[in-house]
C-alpha cells in the first residue's frame, strides 16, 4: 500500500486530535474531583457551623430558663413579702380599731336597753333596771358574732374599757351614763339581730330580767375614736 503525504498528515491530525481530547478528558475529570473536594470542604464548614449555632441556641435556651426560674422565685418572694407587708397592715389597722383609736364605719346595729317601764312598789328596783351585766351580755354576744367596733352611749369601747354599775347610771371608763343605753355596733346586721334573737338567748333572757329591749338595722353607723 502506497503512503503519501495526504495520509501521513491526516494520521499526524488525528493523533494530536486524539492526544487534545485525552488531555482534556483528564483535565476535565481533575477539575471535578478539585471541584467536588472543595464542595465537599464546604458542606462540612456548613455543617459544622450550624452543629456550633444549634449547640450556642441549646446554651441560651438553658441560660434563659434559669434566669426565668430565678425570675419566678423572686416574684413570688416578692409576692410573699407584699401579702405579708399587707396582713400587718391589716392586722395594725384591725388592733387600731379595736383600740379605738381611729374613726370607723360602716352598716351595723342598735340595741337599746331600757329600765322596765313598769315597777311594783312592794318590788326591789334593782330588779328592774339595767345593770352592767345586762350590757356585757349584749356587748359579748355583737363581738363573738363579728361586730368589729362597738360603743355605748357614743363611749367607745376598747380592749382596756371597764364598765361599773352604779345605781341607775353606769359607769364607762370613768363616765356616767344614765339609762336608757344605746348600744351601737359595726358589723353585719343580718348576722348581729339574729345571733341576739336566738330562742332562749341573750334578749329572751333580758326580757326575763324586766329589761325593755329594741332592735334596729342601721345602714350607716359612725364611731368616732377615743379622745386620749
Amino acid at each position: 500500500m502506497k503512503v503519501t503525504g495526504k495520509h501521513v498528515v491526516l494520521s499526524f491530525v488525528c493523533l494530536v486530535l486524539g492526544f487534545i481530547v485525552s488531555y482534556s478528558f483528564q483535565l476535565t475529570s481533575e477539575e471535578e474531583v478539585v471541584g467536588t473536594d472543595r464542595q465537599w470542604q464546604r458542606d462540612r464548614a456548613i455543617r459544622e457551623t450550624l452543629i456550633r449555632t444549634e449547640e450556642r441556641n441549646l446554651e441560651l435556651q438553658n441560660e434563659l430558663q434559669e434566669k426565668q426560674e430565678a425570675i419566678q422565685t423572686i416574684e413570688e418572694e416578692l409576692a410573699e413579702g407584699e401579702q405579708l407587708l399587707f396582713n400587718l397592715v391589716e392586722d395594725v389597722e384591725k388592733l387600731r380599731m379595736f383600740n379605738g383609736n381611729v374613726k370607723v364605719q360602716g352598716e351595723g346595729v342598735e340595741v337599746t336597753l331600757a329600765d322596765a317601764s313598769y315597777v311594783p312598789s312592794e318590788e326591789n328596783i334593782n330588779n328592774y333596771i339595767v345593770h352592767e351585766s345586762h350590757v356585757f351580755k349584749v356587748m359579748n354576744e355583737l363581738f363573738i358574732s363579728g361586730a368589729a367596733a362597738i360603743a355605748i352611749n357614743g363611749q367607745r369601747i376598747t380592749k382596756d374599757s371597764y364598765i361599773i354599775c352604779n345605781g341607775p347610771v353606769i359607769t364607762i371608763d370613768g363616765n356616767q351614763y344614765p339609762a336608757p343605753f344605746v348600744i351601737t355596733a359595726i358589723g353585719d346586721s343580718e348576722v348581729l339581730i339574729p345571733a341576739l334573737s336566738i330562742l332562749g338567748g341573750v334578749k329572751d333572757q333580758l326580757v326575763a330580767d324586766n329589761i325593755t329591749v329594741k332592735m334596729q338595722k342601721k345602714d350607716q353607723v359612725v364611731l368616732d375614736p377615743v379622745i386620749q
